[in-house]
């Protein structure tokens, strides 16, 4: 029953519409009408303005990182599989977004705060990942795709628990099939400058 309580709970967080919200507040506009037309942190940088991109992804991190964190603290001997559970919840909850008819967020922000309460070293691999991808590329997508790609390579290398790295795996897998248009868009090189607003 715990853990039936802990995976709705987690999905719901994950679900909560940073974007749309502080768009909405903002803009007074709809950020799915907007730029790339995806709900999430790069978006709002794009479209509102550094500052509102900044607290979504600061919001969108704590949506992955507390819960994981709670979970992980809590469970006892169980914490991994809780922990796990959880933040593949909030995972799913993100990408999906019910309030948003399914049209959620790419899953980067939220899944950076769960593996960093799971795993910090891997994830701050991986954030190291991005940063150097940026730098030379300038686009946010190809940025989270190699990071994304990194932590369970470098989750294994280092010898983190084989349930972490599996779910490191599949939340890989997870980002970049949500980045599957950035994909197209990168291999037409027609993807967008996050820099610029729209």
């Amino acid at each position: 029953m715990q853990i039936l309580i802990l995976i709705v709970i987690s999905y719901l967080i994950g679900s909560l519409p940073t974007a749309y919200i502080i768009t909405k507040i903002v803009k007074k506009s709809d950020i799915r009408n907007y730029g790339s037309g995806n709900p999430g942190a790069t978006n709002v940088y794009r479209v509102v303005g550094p500052v509102a991109g900044i607290i979504t992804f600061i919001i969108d991190f704590a949506k992955g990182y507390l819960p994981t964190f709670y979970a992980l603290n809590l469970f006892g001997q169980d914490k991994l599989i809780y922990s796990i559970a959880a933040g593949l919840f909030i995972i799913l909850g993100h990408i999906t977004m019910p309030l948003l008819k399914f049209r959620g967020g790419k899953g980067v922000a939220t899944g950076t705060g769960i593996f960093l309460a799971l795993m910090p070293i891997p994830t701050l691999i991986a954030v190291l990942t991005f940063i150097l991808v940026l730098a030379i590329t300038r686009y946010v997508s190809l940025s989270s795709i190699i990071a994304s790609i990194s932590l369970p390579i470098s989750s294994w290398l280092i010898k983190i628990p084989g349930l972490l790295v599996i779910f490191a795996a599949l939340s890989s897998l997870i980002i970049i099939y949500t980045h599957r248009t950035n994909i197209k868009r990168l291999i037409s090189g027609t993807e967008l400058n996050p820099v610029k607003k729209t």
